[in-house]
């Protein structure tokens, strides 16, 4: 994706179900779960480079001892950081400490770290300062073991006000107004409320309050406060949970919108939320991985019992899109497929745009994450060419001579390598037009292999805002001189933010919607955009379930021709001395390559929950009223 996109975040979980020393003896370390854990989060680490946290509960430790260890950071490298600073504290307690070296037991009462839950975090900071506070694992402390909570997550809630004003209204005076301190209050005043009647019910059946901790323990329903804490949740999660005593939960949203895998064994119960990281991690096949199914919850409890709970009813499954497209690591053997084919569909849209001249036409990719599609675009263009090549000597069979045949089969498509990006760039001046110009020539260029009289085929995952677009990437291609530049777009027209977990917050900031603006000016039809400020101010108080999504008409009025011919023109200018065009993939073609990913909010408008159409009317009126702010 040439445009700087984020999103949130990725979870990864390991529960030991064998004793410490199992693990030593087979494996030759008991910190058999922390290094695992360090591969996980850094597979993951596409998922967020903002900050990493990680943290672990030891079983059955004696009171006095500690049984919970923290640690994150937002370093340049956090994921490294932490496992830096976990690696140095154990180096140093095995250097001041000899006898802990081979004693499993000594290890595990004097060294933080290991234990055998365990939870890491990525995180990108969409929204907010980029504080160490900010970073997951979240921690609820209390004296009671029962009532610790370590919360941390892939997700975003369309309704934070009404989940703080619950807290609220439930006597809890919340320290901040954000998703994430009001996700985990919800659970924990739920866990507070279970383990006390459950004390008092122990009470009566005349067990004393020591007694009465391991019963908790064993009666504690982990589904039961779940499915209380959900209750008033919208937004996309995959939410992560321990308790202090040991028993926890992986929670997905009902919809289905951000990822989860599992995989279970005698040695392991694993989660995350990209399944090659657990494949990689743990040599595990392909078929082993299972993906929770949306409005469920898989609960391990301290005695290593793991099920599978429905916890909410589920909706219509709508999973991320972009998680296909762009977000989740290519090695998956679904996603590498599914890209492919997101090249192969589009193909008949540039062919048409080039009009079939496959000889005189160069292509590329650009970013390196949309190298997949670029294979998939390149099969289908070779498919073409072999059908020219048939066509070619079907017509000429009757004087057809081995030199001919032999130079009508020589033809090969023109694939290159166009655009290498050579290094991060540096904004050290603040004037625009020199920063323009710094921007501009971010990627080196391939020089020589594009003709005059040339096509230059470039394709992408998708266009959001097309900053890079227009200030370096089509700037730089026409330093090559080719007569047309076409830029594909693997995924459709970017029309709406996005409120479950990527950085897509403002309309303004979208290209498509850039479009729209201009094209209602030019056939003066602008007032439009007055009416539909005028609907979406109407709904504020309205239920969320009653609230439509008006936006929708600033579109309704334009072919996707339209459209992105609109965005072209916008993203070029008088300087730009090729035809640009640029073409979007369809919502129909995206649906057929990620036939299991139909979250299309982000295209459509159509979001999967009923927080999403507030969000986007909020986003339009921010965007009427000139305020430049979140719209959830």
């Amino acid at each position: 994706m040439s445009d700087a996109l984020k999103h949130e975040c990725g979870i990864a979980f390991i529960r030991l179900l064998k004793p410490l020393e199992y693990y030593k003896e087979k494996y030759g370390s008991a910190f058999y779960g922390v290094n695992k854990m360090y591969l996980m989060m850094e597979k993951q680490h596409n998922r967020g480079q903002d900050g990493a946290g990680f943290a672990s509960i030891k079983l059955d430790t004696p009171p006095g001892e500690r049984y919970i260890s923290r640690v994150r950071s937002i370093a340049a490298q956090p994921i490294q950081d932490i496992f830096s600073q976990i690696n140095d504290r154990i180096n140093k307690e095995l250097v001041d400490h000899p006898e802990y070296t081979d004693n499993v037991v000594l290890q595990k009462k004097n060294i933080p770290y290991i234990g055998e839950v365990l939870l890491g975090h990525v995180r990108y900071g969409t929204f907010g300062k980029n504080s160490v506070e900010s970073v997951h694992p979240f921690l609820r402390q209390n004296n009671w073991m029962h009532r610790n909570l370590i919360v941390a997550g892939n997700f975003n809630m369309t309704n934070n006000d009404v989940l703080f004003d619950n807290l609220v209204r439930l006597g809890q005076h919340p320290k901040d107004k954000v998703d994430t301190v009001t996700v985990m209050e919800k659970i924990g005043h739920f866990l507070d409320s279970e383990v006390a009647k459950l004390y008092k019910q122990l009470k009566k059946e005349g067990y004393n309050k020591i007694d009465a901790s391991p019963q908790i323990v064993e009666r504690l329903n982990v589904a039961k406060i779940l499915r209380k804490s959900s209750r008033d949740w919208d937004g996309g999660y995959a939410m992560a949970g321990m308790l202090g005593h040991g028993d926890a939960f992986v929670l997905r949203d009902p919809a289905g919108i951000r990822p989860t895998y599992y995989y279970k064994d005698d040695e392991v119960v694993v989660v995350a939320s990209e399944r090659p990281v657990i494949q990689t991690v743990f040599n595990v096949p392909f078929a082993k991985i299972v993906e929770l199914d949306p409005g469920k919850a898989i609960i391990v409890k301290k005695n290593g019992d793991t099920s599978v709970k429905r916890i909410i009813e589920p909706l219509e499954r709508k999973a991320c899109s972009f998680e296909r497209i762009y977000f989740s690591r290519g090695s998956d053997a679904e996603i590498y497929k599914e890209r492919k084919d997101l090249g192969k569909l589009i193909m008949p849209q540039v062919l048409e745009e080039i009009n079939h001249d496959t000889v005189n036409t160069v292509f590329s990719f650009i970013p390196n994450t949309a190298e997949t599609s670029f294979y998939g675009m390149v099969e289908a263009a070779q498919d073409e060419l072999n059908k020219q090549k048939n066509e070619t000597i079907l017509s000429e069979k009757e004087t057809l001579t081995d030199e001919r045949l032999s130079e009508i089969l020589s033809a090969r498509l023109r694939t290159e390598k166009i655009a290498i990006k050579d290094a991060k760039l540096r904004t050290f001046i603040t004037e625009d037009s020199s920063r323009d110009d710094l921007v501009a020539h971010v990627y080196d260029v391939t020089y020589g292999v594009v003709k005059s009289d040339d096509n230059l085929v470039i394709i992408d995952d998708s266009i959001v805002r097309g900053t890079t677009l227009k200030k370096s990437i089509i700037k730089m291609m026409d330093r090559l001189n080719p007569k047309k530049i076409v830029i594909v777009s693997s995924a459709p027209q970017i029309r709406y933010p996005d409120c479950y977990g990527i950085d897509m917050a403002r309309l303004e900031g979208l290209i498509a919607f850039q479009a729209a603006l201009e094209l209602l000016k030019e056939d003066g039809n602008y007032d439009l955009v007055e009416k539909v400020y005028e609907k979406c101010k109407a709904q504020e108080n309205l239920a969320d379930a009653e609230v439509q999504n008006f936006v929708k008409e600033i579109y309704s009025g334009f072919s996707d021709q339209e459209i992105s011919d609109k965005i072209a023109e916008l993203l070029s200018d008088k300087t730009v001395k090729a035809d640009v065009k640029i073409i979007y993939q369809t919502v129909d073609n995206l649906h057929r390559a990620c036939p299991k990913n139909l979250g299309d909010w982000y295209f459509t408008g159509d979001y999967p929950t009923i927080g999403g159409n507030r969000v986007v009317n909020k986003a339009f009126i921010n965007f009427f009223e000139g305020k430049n702010e979140r719209a959830y």
